[in-house]
């Protein structure tokens, strides 16, 4: 796979007057965002490469000391910055795993081959994952493996359900 980059977090604000800052991760776990350096920072038009010194679990929160940002005003520059990392970083998943950024642009159809559109996002609800789907409209299909979801073919890019296209 290519070094396709992948927005993983951002940098929320400052904690403390030693550089560190609180990091708003979109991994799951939230800490394994802290596993992924050196991170990518984007910000505005500016790209910067760092390591991760230090991180930690926060009350709800995490934490980082970017390696070279030793106080409060050096890590204000980076207060809302994207947080981007290789897509090779991440470890490989089994048969039944997947990387959401891996499935977003993904072709569905039912299992009679209609085509019902391509995965624009998934989102997280507190039973299942849902693939948000547009295609002639827009349709919300939990990811629930073997349920609802009957197949997903990595090499053509399709993921086959179980799905009334009229819903």
């Amino acid at each position: 796979m290519d070094s396709q980059q992948v927005v993983v977090g951002r940098i929320s604000g400052l904690y403390g007057v030693r550089g560190w800052v609180k990091i708003f991760s979109f991994t799951e776990p939230r800490e394994n965002i802290l596993n992924y350096s050196p991170w990518q920072l984007s910000h505005g038009d500016e790209q910067i490469e760092c390591a991760v010194a230090e991180g930690r679990v926060h009350g709800k929160g995490l934490i980082a000391k970017i390696d070279g940002v030793d106080d409060r005003d050096a890590a204000v520059r980076y207060v809302g910055a994207e947080i981007r990392v290789d897509r090779d970083r991440f470890g490989r998943e089994s048969k039944d795993e997947f990387y959401w950024v891996d499935l977003e642009g993904m072709r569905v159809e039912t299992e009679d081959g209609q085509s019902l559109g391509e995965v624009a996002y998934l989102f997280a609800t507190g039973a299942n994952d849902v693939m948000v789907v547009k295609g002639q409209r827009r349709r919300l299909i939990p990811f629930v493996l073997d349920e609802v979801v009957k197949g997903v073919d990595r090499e053509s890019r399709t993921i086959v359900v179980d799905w009334d296209p009229g819903f």
